[in-house]
């Protein structure tokens, strides 16, 4: 009876139906609990319907009363990896390999481990392996895709070693590699950016880092809610790192979530408080809503980190146009201009110097003068607000129609001064 329990578990499981398999392997274990196969097929059932944690633990049973059995080692080490728990799936892989020298996907297996160790001269060496393997076998497409993925590990000045030849000590690290793939995005080659890093995702799915880093190249191609979906993807994969929230930041403020990229890069300046970068960020966004003080407060905070960062002098350059303060705007052009000229980055160097170029032929006749430095006065009194300032002057030209700039500019700085006590 038990047998029948069990092919119709296997039959629900063809269907894909892994509850309705799960219940009957239940009934099989029931009136057999030494049943090795049956804990096998549950575990299996448990691994697609996504409990990892139960898959592992039937596995590990099934092991207990079949400690030789190659497909519960390589099906146990495959839900090892999903855990994270690479130690444990590479003393699985190995001792299938060491039951079955010929198994070809506990050589691909292995060599997903071994990348995500890091090991990646041993990575490939196992792909290389499982690619004989499938060939050997007939199976062209899983060849096929082995071949790929040492072509995405390979550096490009590094011939394929043979598994002869193969060491623990790594080549590459897989921090270097992904940053060998920003720095092809970097210099335009986003596609092929893109096409390795599908590459890694496809050879592993859990892969939270892949993730980020498609992220990151996929702002840089501009679309930013695939960049958003890539970011969700690896904090869901617990990759709780700043470089996530900070370019998560950054692309929600390119679509206009200003708010959501404030908390985005108030969470990232949590995880690292002395990265430059995520304050230039959050200043940037704070001056597009018109929080010229808090964007100027971000920039000298970069800045204080990095004393030789030229965008945030920028910056804080045009921030202080907004604000009138045109003597810390130049003096700010001219530092970031300098910095640029040293770095040899001509394109931003000659945006600097025409920014610069159009504060220096502003009209200096005392009218101009006056007016700048009333509205001056005035966004300080307001917290650098233009819209609150721009209220108060509609409210007094409704009670005062008729009269000039500089009056309205002076009645709303006389109201506010007097209201403070001052």
């Amino acid at each position: 009876m038990n047998d029948e329990f069990y092919y119709r578990g296997l039959e629900k499981a063809k269907q894909k139906d892994y509850a309705g398999a799960i219940e009957e392997f239940n009934r099989a274990l029931q009136l057999t609990p030494y049943f090795a196969e049956a804990y096998l097929q549950r575990g299996l059932a448990y691994y697609d319907s996504g409990v990892i944690h139960q898959a592992v633990s039937d596995y590990t049973q099934a092991l207990n009363f079949y400690p030789d059995s190659v497909e519960a080692n390589y099906c146990r080490g495959l839900a090892r990896v999903a855990l994270k728990n690479l130690p444990g799936a590479l003393e699985d892989v190995d001792r299938a390999i060491r039951l079955n020298p010929h198994h070809a996907a506990a050589y691909n297996l292995r060599g997903i481990v071994r990348r995500k160790q890091g090991y990646i001269q041993d990575a490939i060496a196992n792909f290389k392996k499982a690619a004989e393997l499938y060939l050997a076998q007939q199976d062209k497409e899983n060849c096929r895709l082995c071949l790929a993925k040492i072509k995405q590990l390979q550096p490009p000045e590094k011939q394929i070693v043979s598994p002869q030849n193969s060491q623990i000590t790594p080549i590459i690290s897989t921090n270097e590699y992904f940053k060998q793939l920003l720095e092809k995005a970097e210099k335009g080659d986003t596609r092929s950016a893109i096409a390795d890093l599908d590459w890694v995702l496809q050879a592993d799915p859990q892969d939270a880092q892949a993730y980020c880093c498609r992220g990151v190249v996929r702002c840089k191609m501009g679309n930013y809610q695939g960049a958003i979906a890539d970011f969700n993807q690896a904090l869901q994969l617990n990759f709780h790192d700043a470089v996530v929230y900070r370019n998560r930041g950054k692309a929600r403020s390119l679509l206009g979530d200003n708010q959501g990229a404030i908390a985005d890069f108030n969470q990232a300046l949590q995880i690292k408080p002395q990265d430059a970068l995520i304050y230039v960020a959050r200043g940037n966004v704070y001056r597009a809503i018109g929080n010229y003080l808090d964007a100027i407060q971000d920039y000298t905070q970069a800045l204080q980190i990095n004393s030789d960062d030229a965008q945030a002098y920028y910056n804080r350059g045009i921030a202080y146009t907004f604000l009138e303060e045109m003597q810390h705007a130049v003096a700010d052009y001219q530092r970031a201009a300098s910095i640029y000229c040293e770095q040899e980055n001509w394109e931003n160097y000659h945006q600097v110097l025409n920014s610069l170029k159009k504060i220096q032929q502003s009209s200096p006749e005392s009218k101009q003068q006056k007016y700048n430095l009333l509205r001056q006065r005035l966004l300080r009194l307001v917290g650098g607000y233009w819209e609150i300032a721009q209220k108060l002057i509609e409210q007094q030209q409704n009670y005062h129609p008729g009269m000039s700039q500089e009056w309205y500019l002076q009645k709303v700085i006389d109201d506010l001064e007097r209201d403070r006590g001052r």
